[in-house]
């Protein structure tokens, strides 16, 4: 219903009145739309489909009292463009991962993937439980906005290479597609880095501007073509252990809203954040399957020694580099990351690792499938 046919109905409803004492509450209630700007290209596995179904979350609790309209990369503005969208008022949210903009902080990128870091149920049991949401907060006022942990990949691939790695050397001078703090281990483990949107790799990859790539995972790396184009693929990574997506939204408008709507808003991007990786879960051994054999890529779970080795040491280095941040906000979220990693990880190590040794030394079950 448009605006001039609900104050008619009003005016009939209940006289003159009845309409202007509610007409303009109802009315503005009624015709809140955002818009949310995205790093990803429209109906994208896990990640495009992650952001639209946090719209249509929205929309469905809201009830008609706010709409959400997604806007895929490119649709309204450039996929790496989609924050300063938020920034500059053209949009109400931006649906991405934190460590694309580590240009306005480096803060950020904690928020998103940490080489060596924490994983994704880490993470968010640092968010949620141990002070990481109010760092989060805290760097993300200064722009004006507001995130909240939106989606999860699990641990992402290692990434897409034209020959199998003996070692450190073959590392040297590669021009390799990877983003955040896990771009600058590279670099410094002696990698030509750079960061694209995953729209441009392919692109770029087929062309020779880049050697090697990563992006998230089997299921998203097969829709971009990544297997046509090279054919060693490394399926654990050890610079993205747990990514995780983020919405962000005006902060301002945000606090605006009805507290009903701020509350759909955060549930919804929890819901989202647990929704996720199951879709990953379930689609990536189903795609690494299909390019295995009907696409000729050859799978390689393990790195070789030394490149663990130079990519473990070039991590520690870059967390002191960071730890001695100028930046306060920088460096207490740094500070509180490795202070809760060293906590978590001993949950994942002690529980979670030993049962999965547990059940890959003893318990096969392919012969009952």
């Amino acid at each position: 219903m448009d605006r001039r046919s609900f104050l008619k109905t009003s005016a009939l409803g209940g006289g003159a009145a009845a309409a202007s004492s509610l007409a303009a509450p109802a009315v503005a209630q009624g015709r809140i739309t955002w818009r949310m700007v995205t790093t990803w290209p429209r109906n994208f596995p896990g990640l495009g489909t992650g952001a639209q179904r946090v719209a249509d979350r929205i929309n469905e609790a809201a009830d008609g009292a706010m709409t959400v309209e997604v806007f895929a990369a490119g649709e309204m503005v450039p996929a790496l463009q989609s924050l300063d969208a938020v920034i500059d008022g053209s949009a109400e949210m931006s649906h991405g991962a934190a460590y694309y903009w580590q240009n306005k902080s480096v803060g950020l990128s904690f928020f998103t993937g940490v080489p060596f870091g924490m994983t994704s149920r880490e993470l968010a049991a640092w968010v949620r439980y141990l002070g990481g949401q109010e760092l989060y907060d805290d760097i993300y006022d200064d722009f004006g906005l507001q995130a909240f942990l939106s989606g999860d990949t699990g641990t992402q691939a290692g990434g897409w290479f034209s020959d199998e790695l003996g070692g450190i050397d073959d590392i040297q001078g590669i021009r390799f597609r990877t983003p955040g703090l896990g771009g600058q281990v590279w670099q410094k483990m002696g990698a030509s880095v750079t960061n694209l949107a995953g729209g441009e790799i392919f692109a770029a990859l087929q062309s020779g501007a880049l050697d090697a790539a990563e992006f998230v995972g089997p299921y998203n790396d097969r829709a971009l073509g990544f297997h046509q184009v090279r054919k060693h693929y490394y399926t654990s990574s050890f610079i993205e252990p747990g990514l995780a997506t983020e919405l962000v939204v005006d902060k301002a408008k945000y606090q605006e809203l009805p507290s009903n709507l701020q509350a759909i808003i955060r549930d919804a991007c929890q819901a989202e954040y647990d929704q996720v990786p199951s879709e990953f879960y379930a689609n990536d051994p189903i795609a690494l399957n299909d390019m295995v054999e009907n696409h000729g890529v050859t799978v390689h779970n393990d790195w070789p020694e030394s490149i663990l080795e130079a990519g473990a040491a070039a991590s520690r280095e870059l967390l002191v580099e960071i730890l001695d941040s100028s930046d306060a906000k920088t460096k207490a979220t740094a500070e509180s990351f490795i202070q809760n990693l060293n906590l978590l990880r001993s949950r994942t190590e002690n529980t979670d690792l030993t049962f999965a040794q547990a059940r890959l030394k003893y318990f096969d079950v392919s012969d009952l499938s």
